[in-house]
């Protein structure tokens, strides 16, 4: 049986790179990602120099950039001819609201726009690879979005920087569910988590006076997601710092919440309704 190739996003840092460090020590391909390409160089030497794996590659995209996230796509499209496992795990917490180049509110972009198109482009390799698994990183920040304001999605009316980040993580475990049941018989497990108050550059920006749990705390639950026969069945669920599911926030399963919520990414990413 070939090695799996595991795309991690984000893991230049933080809990991405705790996690192919981790993965360094199978057989697995790896991808790493980072929009950095000198930090990227150097967490390649940095994992070879740990590990006898020599199978990790790297991908430079800007998230905030809605073509960077389809040329990243495109390339390794053309490199691979599978992906086993994606790790949606690329993440930002902005103080001030910014717009990124698309005209989008870039916490919005990044933490849900950018999973969004990267997993509708990788689906044909992920349903060629089956059975095959998508992680995404969300939190328990989610669990603060009581409804939603349609009209203030991008912070358009007001911004809260800490309502943004939650929003963008409440949507991806919107997007996880829908994600699951369009995948139907194809194979393919979709789930999300939060990985605990973990020490990284993320937490720094928003909340300085935390010092949070390390990087390989927070890799323990998308590791097991990504790679345990245990969870080889598992589908449309949410994790919360433990190896079994829990129930996401009510308002999470809201089907009509959900069905906008994922049109919005369509609307503003342009991509079709054949996800």
């Amino acid at each position: 049986m070939p090695a799996p190739v595991i795309l991690v996003t984000g893991s230049t840092d933080g809990i991405g790179k705790a996690m192919v460090r981790k993965l360094a020590d199978s057989d697995a391909e790896i991808i790493i990602h980072g929009k950095d390409s000198v930090k990227g160089r150097e967490t390649i030497r940095e994992i070879k120099g740990l590990s006898w794996n020599r199978n990790i590659d790297l991908i430079i995209a800007d998230f905030s950039i809605q073509e960077e996230v389809r040329r990243m796509a495109e390339e390794i499209r053309t490199r691979y001819n599978r992906i086993s496992v994606l790790v949606n795990n690329a993440g930002t917490y902005e103080k001030n609201r910014t717009l990124t180049p698309d005209s989008i509110e870039r916490t919005f972009a990044v933490n849900y726009l950018a999973p969004f198109i990267l997993t509708h482009e990788l689906l044909p390799l992920l349903k060629r690879s089956a059975p095959s698994r998508v992680v995404n990183v969300a939190s328990i920040a989610h669990r603060d979005v009581r409804e939603i304001d349609w009209n203030n999605l991008q912070g358009e009316k007001n911004y809260d920087a800490f309502g943004a980040y939650a929003l963008s993580k409440f949507a991806d475990i919107t997007f996880t569910y829908t994600l699951s049941e369009r995948a139907g018989t194809s194979r393919i497990t979709v789930n999300c988590l939060h990985p605990g108050v973990i020490a990284t550059k993320l937490l720094h920006a928003g909340f300085p006076g935390i010092r949070g749990k390390p990087p390989s705390e927070g890799a323990r639950i998308p590791l097991f997601l990504a790679l345990s026969p245990e969870a080889a069945g598992i589908t449309g669920k949410y994790f919360e710092e433990s190896i079994r599911p829990v129930p996401s926030s009510a308002l999470t399963y809201d089907k009509d919440v959900r069905s906008r919520l994922w049109k919005v990414a369509e609307d503003l990413t342009w991509i079709g309704k054949e996800l």
